[in-house]
């Protein structure tokens, strides 16, 4: 089995955490180029998003207590914990819930008279379906 071809079947979550982080990344640098602010404001969001579902569940660190700062460990990297890897599915319904999370704010907005920021959070929304639907 060839080097790449061992890669793809070994690492197909990895593959697909770093081809959605590069795809968000990429548009993201697009969208602060041309100045899209709509644009800008849900890539950024749904790069956060991404990054805090990759945070650690309850992950005790095993390394010897520092003693002078309280929760400190002694060592440089003893405190580093690996992050959770997304699969494509997990990263697709974590977009998905940022677009109805968008259009409940927006109906929210609309029905408080904000319409402005309503609109901008349903092209948020779009987008975001757009971004789903092209990968």
């Amino acid at each position: 089995m060839c080097k790449r071809a061992r890669s793809q079947v070994v690492w197909p979550v990895v593959e697909a955490a770093q081809r959605w982080r590069h795809r968000l990344r990429d548009g993201l640098l697009v969208a602060r180029k041309d100045r899209d602010a709509v644009r800008v404001s849900a890539l950024r969001s749904a790069l956060s998003a991404i990054d805090n579902a990759e945070t650690p569940d309850h992950v005790a660190v095993q390394a010897p207590s520092s003693g002078t700062i309280a929760g400190g460990v002694v060592g440089l990297g003893a405190a580093e914990v690996a992050r959770r890897e997304l699969s494509d599915g997990e990263i697709r319904a974590l977009l998905r819930a940022e677009i109805d999370e968008r259009l409940t704010a927006a109906d929210d907005f609309t029905a408080g008279g904000h319409t402005e920021r309503a609109s901008t959070l349903r092209a948020e929304a779009t987008m975001l379906s757009d971004l789903l639907g092209d990968v």
